[in-house]
């Protein structure tokens, strides 16, 4: 066999073995750029994915849902919110998203709408979205609502007034009081709990000793017959 032969099968050879290696490289370089590309994307699946995709599910505009969902410090809690008054209220999703969107607890203000509604038997009352969303404890105040229009027979709106009274009321009582001073077993309080405090007791000024008495030179009798 001629050297030419021989080259030209050790040439095939490597030919072949360079096509052998390329196809996993390119293999591999694909998987480099789809990878990155879907774990970025599964990663915005979160909360304000979620939360835009539900209130345009239910009427929202996406301007109003983009900016509701971007301010919302709990994307998820808003449009639960707002998508629960919706379906089970006549109030529509585009009244309740802003109330929503400004109340601590998205989640308990919906409860107090869809309660007091329910209790209200009004095909539309927006005064409930009003009075829920003032309220600082919606699942109390809507509580109360349903428990006095169970036992007495008056207009909503007085149920409404009356509540949302005592329920400042209670919330300014709660923030002024002071919780009492508890002294634990067999410890001693401080002058500052004691009532009436003692006296501090002032040392008095240490005695000092009298100078000793000296005794006086003894008179000697003059001799008799002398003169002075």
């Amino acid at each position: 066999m001629s050297n030419k032969a021989v080259n030209r099968g050790k040439n095939k050879q490597a030919s072949s073995a360079s096509r052998i290696l390329t196809v996993p490289v390119a293999i591999a370089g694909c998987l480099a750029t789809i990878l990155p590309n879907t774990a970025i994307a599964a990663s915005y699946s979160n909360d304000y994915s979620v939360c835009a995709g539900r209130l345009l599910s239910v009427g929202v505009t996406a301007e109003a849902a983009s900016q509701a969902c971007a301010a919302a410090l709990r994307p998820r809690d808003l449009a639960a919110c707002v998508v629960k008054i919706d379906k089970q209220t006549q109030i529509a999703a585009t009244d309740a998203l802003s109330t929503c969107g400004n109340a601590r607890r998205p989640e308990e203000l919906a409860t107090c709408v869809v309660g007091v509604s329910l209790s209200t038997k009004e095909e539309a009352n927006p005064a409930v979205l009003d009075y829920c969303g003032r309220s600082l404890l919606p699942v109390r105040f809507g509580q109360c609502v349903v428990g006095l229009r169970s036992q007495i027979d008056f207009p909503a709106t007085q149920a409404l007034d009356t509540c949302i009274s005592a329920d400042d009321s209670v919330i300014g009582a709660s923030s002024s009081s002071t919780p009492p001073t508890i002294i634990p077993t067999g410890s001693t309080p401080s002058l500052e709990t004691t009532p009436f405090p003692t006296q501090p007791i002032v040392p008095t000024q240490p005695i000092v000793p009298t100078q000793p008495v000296i005794p006086t030179q003894p008179i000697v009798p003059t001799q008799p017959g002398t003169t002075n």
